[in-house]
């Protein structure tokens, strides 16, 4: 019984031993994603997952991509960590319906094996202002010129169909999955990341100069995360959101010199301030425009201490739009302001415009209400009787008076005139005013 009881353990632990034998020759791939407008964070989380490809020894790198476009600067760099890259890279358009527009097109074309899932589309990568407007005049042949060698030599580096790449400079060209397959842009098409692997496998790659065969059927796959330092950095990349730091910093800081000691505004519009500046070292700032928004807002804020009935503040508005329109460089492809938050941030600033330049108006018009002039007509109560002098009780104070006629304890009287700390009064007919 004994006996029998260790053949059973004894052929249990081979097994154990044969399946975690069978799963140390699994080959492994590292998988991430990158989607949204290519950026800053894009790029630095790419160079952390080819860096963490190369530690695990990673049959190759998977990347997932889904993006409508982004900064050139950044796409430079991601396409060189590419080229450059010491494990194999595998760039997939997905999921179905997604698209590599734009910057995404170089990302794709740069890797060693290029993918899309079926739905997909890739293309239009012509440079353009952030507002959609195509780039003009010299500076834009410059760019679109540049542009346009940078995707041939990606082409002709892996290998692909380097005259559609510049036609999706020169043209927008854009091409579905399946037209991408047929034009030689892309390697294969799957609707997975197993059935990506065993069509990628066997596959001859160049890294670093040297033939590698990939070996990847059936590989495990492990996904590699945005860290939170990513996602902050990606946020942060969002010119809009970087817009909405630096108005949130400028008010702040203005709420509290307008009020000193209250602490709690200054300190959070200087972190935002420290927020927005981090934000523009990723984003190409223009220098005319943060100057414009400043100086904006600068006339905003004069304007609630200049009678100018609201020509202080018409200019700064002014200078707050054009500002706002000439904050980033929008030269570089995917930089741009939404519009609707720009209009909504000059209706706001305008609004607060107005109801300030009509309090101050309504302020002048009428007649002081604090101070020595206010007491100027107003009326009293004697309390001592001025013979010729008392006291009078006017404005919630006690005042000294004076007289020409003795006016009794008791009666109304109004104030005529100031003299120091002394009220001149006249008594008042009480009949009149009743009459009246």
């Amino acid at each position: 019984m004994i006996g029998a009881f260790g053949v059973v353990l004894l052929v249990g632990l081979v097994g154990v031993s044969l399946r975690m034998a069978r799963g140390e020759d699994r080959p492994a791939v590292l998988s991430l994603r990158i989607e949204g407008a290519v950026s800053a964070a894009s790029a630095d989380f790419l160079a952390e997952g080819l860096e963490e490809a190369e530690r695990r020894g990673a049959a190759a790198l998977v990347l997932q991509i889904d993006t409508p476009g982004g900064l050139l600067s950044s796409t430079r760099s991601m396409v060189q960590m590419l080229l450059g890259a010491r494990v194999p890279v595998i760039a997939w358009v997905a999921p179905s319906g997604a698209g590599a527009a734009s910057a995404g097109v170089f990302v794709v074309m740069a890797a060693h094996v290029a993918a899309m899932a079926p739905g997909t589309n890739m293309g239009a990568s012509t440079p353009v202002q952030g507002t959609g407007a195509p780039l003009k005049g010299a500076m834009g042949r410059k760019v679109k010129s540049f542009t346009t060698s940078f995707a041939k030599a990606i082409a002709a580096e892996r290998g692909r169909n380097a005259r559609w790449a510049a036609a999706a400079v020169t043209r927008a060209a854009s091409v579905t999955d399946r037209e991408a397959l047929e034009k030689n842009v892309i390697d294969l098409i799957a609707v997975d990341v197993a059935d990506l692997l065993n069509q990628a496998d066997g596959r001859t790659v160049l890294v670093e100069g040297t033939e590698r065969v990939l070996r990847v059927a059936g590989a495990r796959v492990d996904s590699f995360e945005m860290s939170l330092r990513h996602r902050v950095l990606n946020l942060l990349a969002d010119p809009s959101v970087a817009y909405l730091l630096l108005l949130a910093g400028l008010l702040g800081v203005y709420l509290e010199l307008s009020n000193p000691g209250v602490l709690v505004p200054g300190l959070v519009g200087a972190l935002c301030l420290a927020i927005a500046a981090a934000s523009f070292q990723v984003l190409p700032i223009d220098t005319t425009g943060l100057v414009l928004l400043v100086l904006g807002l600068g006339l905003l804020v004069a304007e609630l201490f200049l009678p100018s009935f609201g020509i202080v503040g018409g200019v700064g508005l002014v200078a707050f739009v054009l500002g706002s329109l000439f904050l980033f460089d929008e030269s570089d492809p995917g930089v741009r302001i939404d519009r609707w938050l720009i209009g909504s941030a000059a209706a706001a600033v305008g609004s607060v415009m107005l109801v300030v330049a009509t309090l101050v108006v309504r302020a002048m018009r009428g007649g002081p209400t604090t101070g020595r002039e206010a007491l100027v007509g107003s009326l009293g109560e004697v309390r001592t009787a001025t013979a010729p002098d008392g006291t009078i009780f006017v404005h919630g104070e006690l005042w000294q008076a004076r007289s020409e006629k003795p006016i009794e304890a008791g009666c109304r009287a109004r104030v005529v005139a100031v003299e120091g700390l002394t009220l001149l009064v006249d008594r008042v007919d009480e009949e009149r005013m009743l009459r009246a």
